[in-house]
């Protein structure tokens, strides 16, 4: 029990550190690239070729390895678009990642495969953002990549539809 009750106390002070940790971007701030990389968990905003700011994410249950077919866990690897804005997301917001591309589309028909798609930034699902930073505890998406729902409202804000991405493994 004492257990227990030492490791909600961690959690606890866990979230309440983060949250006074939050750095929210200048309204008016207006991204031109994102970047996820995949190995450290973090997706980077730029500006002109600056960092603006970076977040810890969660990612497709299947991490490793380059997106192949449709179901698979993975997150995709490679250069595409956010090509739109999902206002009513099952997961708080969302910005759609334009997966696959044509060497997506072209790699999975020599291989006879569904490459999948709706690969988004999201938030946490819906009724469940109270969770915060602990959904990054492990990778959970079906191939998207996730943030709390404080920080996918800062992106939807400051990522116009165009913004290129790049994940990288």
């Amino acid at each position: 029990m004492l257990s227990l009750t030492v490791l909600i106390a961690i959690i606890l002070v866990g979230v309440i550190a983060y949250q006074i940790q939050f750095h929210a971007l200048e309204e008016g701030i207006v991204a031109d690239k994102i970047l996820v990389e995949k190995s450290s968990r973090t997706l980077t905003l730029f500006r002109n070729g600056v960092p603006l700011k970076s977040y810890s994410v969660a990612l497709g249950g299947q991490p490793v390895g380059k997106k192949q077919l449709k179901g698979d866990g993975k997150t995709p690897e490679g250069d595409y678009i956010i090509d739109w804005h999902h206002p009513n997301s099952d997961f708080h917001l969302a910005l759609h990642i334009s997966y696959p591309n044509s060497t997506d589309v072209a790699s999975a028909a020599a291989r006879d495969t569904i490459p999948g798609g709706e690969i988004m930034i999201h938030g946490i699902r819906n009724g469940l953002g109270f969770i915060g930073p602990l959904h990054r505890l492990f990778d959970w998406t079906q191939g998207c990549v996730a943030l709390t729902d404080a920080e996918i409202e800062e992106l939807y804000r400051a990522v116009p539809d165009g913004t290129p991405i790049e994940i990288r493994p």
